[in-house]
């Protein structure tokens, strides 16, 4: 079953990026499987801004260049596979910036609609985590849970973690 957590970082614009960096190390020790992870921040004029995880507009100019070589050399040998190349990086790049993979994008949006230019939220999707060692790791983080798909008795643990004053 898949776990969503999305927290607020009052006052502390680049605490979401840290918790990513920790989720993403607790990943690599096979603690936490991360499907995708979404940073949110408000500049000053109040624009909202999604840093996706994973970044799929380069991930579709890669594979469509990839293809677009393919089949470019196979039909038009060494011209053909540069046209190809080229071309099929740019419908791949087009298409990977339409769409929307883990995490709806809308729902970001407007769960993120509380951050404020001085904040940040981190918001994560885990196919599976081991929530004690995950919730050990971020203790003292800070932040405040904004919503989570956690049983009421993980969430609480949770937000004692976050609460937590951090180990000097």
């Amino acid at each position: 079953m898949k776990t969503l957590i999305a927290v607020i970082y009052k006052h502390r614009p680049e605490a979401a990026a840290q918790v990513l960096a920790t989720l993403q190390d607790l990943q690599h020790e096979y603690l936490i499987d991360l499907e995708d992870a979404v940073i949110v921040r408000r500049n000053d004029k109040g624009k909202l801004f999604l840093q996706q995880s994973i970044n799929l507009t380069a991930t579709g100019a890669w594979s469509g260049a990839f293809w677009g070589l393919l089949i470019g050399m196979i039909f038009g040998g060494p011209l053909g596979g540069a046209i190809g190349g080229v071309a099929g990086a740019g419908l791949g790049a087009w298409s990977g910036s339409l769409d929307d993979y883990g995490l709806d994008d809308d729902f970001v949006r407007e769960v993120g609609e509380e951050v404020e230019p001085c904040c940040s939220a981190l918001f994560v999707l885990a196919r599976s985590m081991t929530n004690d060692k995950v919730i050990a790791a971020l203790e003292g983080s800070g932040g405040r849970l904004l919503r989570t798909s956690l049983p009421v008795d993980v969430e609480q643990r949770l937000q004692a973690a976050l609460d937590a004053q951090p180990a000097d």
